[in-house]
């Protein structure tokens, strides 16, 4: 019988007084029976309106209807068809905006928990299945990968499935890209990706760290040990600033270097080699998923207030709604409306050896008011005069976006960039500029989303098969 409740079944999680302190998966993912009585509220539509909205176009009602039966490694059989990482997109991909969204019982009520669904099988499978993934035959042909993130993994998993031997060349000392550098422990577990890239070398993928494509290897360095063509998904590793006053303050972090040091390289640890300041007040600048994910790591290191401060309304916040949810559950306070106008620091300590000088003592801000709408369709907001106000600080970081490292284009004669830093590619390919390169994720896009990443990545893959078939 179908389950016809207008409501998803909830999603247990670590109570906000007890996660706040610890780096435990928030999460604690659905039981077999509760993923069995959700896949019921599945109506099993003939048009699949939920697939169109997957950028990898899983067949969402085929793995559904086997949870619905109980048949958990059939269903997970599904997802891998279409996605390299179904673990790590049932944890993070924002459904709501894509998938769900097209759901057919979201019309009354609340769609099925497409993502919950899938974070079940692909827990289920790696905690059950035992059977490592057998490489397929070679077909002689050698392709590079730049970048181990969503967008890479994909691409590589996507041509060595076709039997094309994959070398992924990662900058950081650790695979995973922006997965282990860049989203916390409490949201993604380390294990869960290190679980993934491990299935990607089971079908030969090699995978080589330590590189910096453009200093270590040039790309056309690659092309001439012998591979046929190169996918970049290097991302957006380049953080962005205000330009505001005292930005060169002791105290004042990108989001990009505080969550990667505190992720990758662990420097909340006492013994770290990259010790990082244990804050007291802490002020997050920007409204998306890597503002909360600071915010929350934050308090996680015991910053006894936390606070987001964002020039618009918690109507146009880009977060995911779940995670402002647990921000403002765990304590975190937003300042909406707000924008940062000056970092105040200590400027005149009479000894340059005390630890304090040039250290953050607060932050300057004006409250903010929106007008008319600008080109992203959003109002904008517009300056309330004589509203200044100060916060009492000891820590910023700057949430408010990142760009595409330039280092490859500058290294690689022939590849065009857009004004923003993005790579040029032909939309429906993903090739670049230059002959035999292509690229997808946030080296083209600016930072975005995992799950379009992997959409890129797959679109790539294809083309780069098509393109190598031929030769």
């Amino acid at each position: 019988m179908p389950n016809m409740s207008l409501k998803k079944n909830e999603m247990p999680v670590q109570s906000a007084e007890k996660r706040a302190h610890n780096f435990k998966e928030v999460a604690l993912g659905y039981t077999a029976e509760t993923a069995i009585d959700e896949a019921a509220r599945c109506l099993n539509c003939k048009n699949m309106p939920c697939v169109a909205g997957c950028p990898v176009n899983i067949n969402i009602p085929g793995f559904i209807s086997h949870v619905k039966n109980g048949e958990f490694e059939k269903a997970y059989q599904v997802i891998a068809e279409s996605s390299s990482l179904p673990a790590v997109c049932g944890r993070v991909c924002p459904q709501e905006t894509q998938c769900e969204c097209k759901c057919v019982r979201a019309i009354k009520g609340e769609p099925v928990g497409i993502g919950r669904l899938e974070r079940f099988v692909a827990d289920y499978h790696n905690e059950h299945c035992t059977d490592s993934t057998k490489a397929p035959k070679q077909n002689g042909h050698k392709v590079a990968v730049v970048g181990s993130g969503p967008s890479g993994l994909t691409c590589a998993g996507d041509l060595a499935k076709k039997g094309y031997k994959v070398t992924v060349f990662e900058a950081l000392h650790k695979a995973g890209g922006v997965l282990v550098y860049g989203i916390p422990e409490f949201r993604l577990p380390k294990a869960i990706v290190e679980k993934e890239v491990s299935a990607l070398t089971d079908l030969g993928v090699d995978i080589e760290t330590n590189m910096v494509i453009g200093k270590t290897l040039t790309v056309d360095e690659i092309f001439e040990m012998g591979y046929e063509a190169v996918f970049i998904g290097s991302g957006a590793g380049l953080p962005r600033f205000m330009g505001i006053e005292g930005e060169s303050l002791k105290g004042v972090y990108s989001a990009n270097e505080f969550l990667t040091r505190n992720n990758l390289m662990k420097s909340y640890n006492p013994d770290s080699s990259t010790p990082i300041m244990h804050a007291h007040k802490v002020a997050v600048i920007g409204g998306g998923n890597v503002a909360m994910d600071a915010a929350r790591t934050a308090l996680r290191l015991g910053a006894e207030k936390v606070y987001i401060i964002y020039r618009r309304s918690m109507e146009e916040i880009p977060a995911r709604k779940e995670e402002v949810e647990h921000a403002v559950e765990e304590g975190i306070e937003f300042h909406l409306l707000c924008n940062p106008t000056r970092i105040l620091g200590y400027e005149n300590a009479d000894d340059r050896r005390d630890p304090k000088n040039g250290s953050v003592i607060g932050i300057e801000c004006v409250k903010m008011e929106l007008g008319e709408p600008d080109e992203s369709g959003r109002r904008r907001p517009v300056v309330i005069p004589d509203s200044e106000f100060t916060i009492d600080l000891d820590c910023v970081i700057m949430a408010i976006g990142t760009s595409p490292n330039p280092l490859i284009k500058s290294t690689t004669p022939g590849l065009e960039v857009t004004k923003h830093g993005g790579l040029v590619v032909n939309e429906e390919t993903g090739e670049t500029t230059k002959k035999g390169v292509y690229a997808g994720g946030d080296a083209v896009t600016g930072a975005a989303t995992v799950i379009l990443a992997m959409g890129a990545g797959k679109t790539a893959a294809t083309a780069i098969d098509d393109y190598l078939s031929k030769k």
